[in-house]
């Protein structure tokens, strides 16, 4: 495997004020957009750290931490941001034309991509919440679990374990 693919293969992507990074974890540590990240940071308590960085210090706070939106609210010298970050499944679908910017209200899920019905984790009837695991589709040689992009009640299960699927067919009915 090429140092290249390896790189995708762990590549972060965050948002702060509409502002991409690429980032990249090494055994050096953190590659930002291509470049060694140089600074010292130390954790001073629970959630607060001091930064070094370009020779230069900071006080960071997390404020919140959203494991289901995958987004971080942190406090720099008491200016507020908002971190957004996507990892490589999520850069994946988003490449595939398949977004959480429809997050909300759910009327289908379709298959992503061609392939095999591994696992349902839901039936008929079930109410789901934003990220709940819907089910698990096989698809080049990797197994995608595929969660609810937002709430809503399980009308209609459209397949089964076991079933194979084409991209665009639709999975399950809210």
């Amino acid at each position: 495997m090429h140092l290249c693919e390896q790189e995708s293969k762990r590549m972060l992507k965050a948002t702060v004020n509409k502002k991409e990074f690429s980032i990249v974890p090494s055994e050096e540590g953190l590659v930002l957009n291509g470049s060694p990240l140089s600074w010292d940071f130390v954790k001073i308590k629970e959630g607060h750290f001091h930064i070094l960085y370009q020779n230069k210090s900071y006080h960071a706070e997390v404020v919140k931490v959203d494991f289901t939106t995958k987004s971080v609210s942190l406090k720099i010298n008491n200016n507020r941001y908002t971190v957004d970050v996507k990892d490589k499944f999520d850069l994946l679908l988003e490449k595939m034309g398949i977004s959480s910017a429809n997050a909300g209200k759910v009327n289908n899920i379709k298959a992503p991509m061609p392939g095999l019905i591994i696992n349902l984790k839901v039936a008929e009837g079930d109410t789901v919440k934003t990220g709940d695991q819907l089910l698990i589709l096989e698809a080049m040689k990797m197994e995608n679990i595929l969660k609810s992009p937002g709430d809503g009640v399980v009308k209609k299960i459209k397949v089964k374990k076991g079933d194979s699927v084409e991209k665009n067919q639709i999975l399950i009915e809210f």
